[in-house]
């Protein structure tokens, strides 16, 4: 479930796809899942969590298709997938990778100093 916040206000969410047997996604809990809700990517994009073991995806997610492996993790936006990471290989390789997805948003720049902002 989706916490509330700027990502509910924007439509824009991490829905991490899972296995509740993925010792991967069990690792991800462990190093990233209490900082997530605290950083500012997670804080505009609030995570989802999905057990793909559990059955089909929920109706709202119907068109994240081809999802084999766990964790898979997607940015969502008003219903669109606007990138995806699958697997977990650590925190440094995670943060590289979601920060790429988060630089390829639509009105996102990169100012000289290298951070983030909104157009």
């Amino acid at each position: 479930m989706a916490a509330a916040g700027a990502g509910a206000e924007t439509g824009l969410s991490l829905v991490m796809l899972e296995r509740h047997d993925c010792p991967w996604c069990q690792r991800w809990h462990r190093e990233i899942g209490p900082i997530w809700p605290q950083t500012d990517l997670g804080r505009r994009a609030p995570l989802r969590r999905v057990d793909i073991g559990s059955g089909p995806l929920p109706a709202d997610l119907a068109f994240l298709r081809g999802a084999r492996f766990t964790p898979t993790f997607v940015l969502v936006e008003n219903g669109i997938e606007r990138g995806r990471i699958i697997g977990y290989q650590g925190d440094l390789f995670f943060w590289q990778a979601v920060e790429a997805l988060f630089a390829g948003l639509p009105g996102t720049a990169n100012t000289p100093d290298g951070k983030e902002t909104q157009r």
